[in-house]
Parts: structure tokens; sequence; C-alpha cells
């Protein structure tokens, strides 16, 4: 999606495209994130405010826009993406996909300016479901960029690693052989 300045997108649909702001969604986000940091509950503005945000957000989000497989990421283009692993550290250090980042789930929002606006980015934990909530929080500030791994490292690590993309090729020209 295009980013233009002063915080606003261009969403395109089909054949419509609608213009929406940015800085509202990014101010109710922020005031989220940091109220539930101070472990304050929300006063019932802050609530309406947050799910005007959120409904905005889904309005516009394509389906699937946020999620990515293994196999859609030839392994040549694994260079040119930003790979966020989001799990523990311990479970970083005792494994990751190589050339990969650590930044947990729940600091993603807190490290988003350690996050490029401008390429492609990959965050994955072990099973996506950790990572899809930092993906969610990080789309709503604007970082239309970044994608979920789908069934995360674990399903990176079934699916053949850099290898998912070439296995998948050779598995549909098999089924089309036979």
């Amino acid at each position: 999606m295009p980013r233009c300045q002063r915080g606003t997108d261009i969403h395109t649909t089909g054949t419509t495209n609608t213009i929406m702001n940015k800085p509202l969604l990014a101010a109710c986000a922020c005031a989220c994130a940091a109220l539930s940091l101070l472990a304050a509950p929300l006063q019932a503005d802050d609530r309406a405010a947050l799910a005007e945000a959120m409904e905005a957000y889904l309005e516009f989000t394509e389906y699937g826009s946020s999620v990515i497989l293994p196999e859609q990421i030839p392994a040549g283009d694994w260079s040119k993406i930003v790979v966020i692993d989001a799990r523990t550290a311990e479970q970083f250090e005792a494994d990751h996909i190589p050339g990969a980042t650590h930044i947990e789930w729940r600091e993603a929002v807190a490290r988003r300016d350690e996050i490029p606006g401008d390429q492609p980015v990959v965050i994955y934990c072990n099973t996506g479901s950790l990572s899809a909530q930092a993906v969610f929080a990080l789309r709503l500030l604007g970082w239309d960029n970044v994608r979920t791994l789908q069934d995360g490292f674990v399903g990176w690590k079934t699916r053949g690693g850099f290898e998912a993309h070439q296995r998948a090729i050779e598995a549909a020209e098999d089924a089309g052989a036979s």
C-alpha cells in the first residue's frame, strides 16, 4: 500500500480507491498501548476511539494482506526481507531463521522505530499466533509492509525452510503430471 505524506494511505480495493487518515489510527493505538503498559483500565472514551480505529482498519484491509506462507517466498527473496523473530530470547538463541533479528512480540510496538516501513518485513513466532498480534498492532500504527509468517517457525521448518517455495512448485508439477 502506498505511503503518502502526512500519514494518509491510499487503500485500493478492486477499482475503488479510498483515502484513509492514519494519524488518528496511530494516536488511538499508541494511547491504548501506553495505557496498557501502565496497567490502567481504559476509559469508555478511550475504548470507543480505539474501537473506531480498529473498525476503520479492518474495513479497509484486504483478506490475507497481513499473512504470508513460506511457500510464497522464493529462496532468493529471503535476503530482501527483514525477518523478525518474535519469540523469547531463549527460543531465538536455541534456533531461528538465519538472518532474523530478535524483537519479542510484546516489544514490537515499543521498538517500532527499528522496523523499516519501506521494505517487506516478515514477523514470526512458533506458530503465528503471537506474531499476528504484533503485526496487527504495527499495521494499526501504519506499518502496512509487515506480515505474519503463517504457521510460524514450526511451519517454516516443516515446509522446508528456504526451500519451501521450490518444494511447492515441484509438488504442483508432480500433481499436474499424474
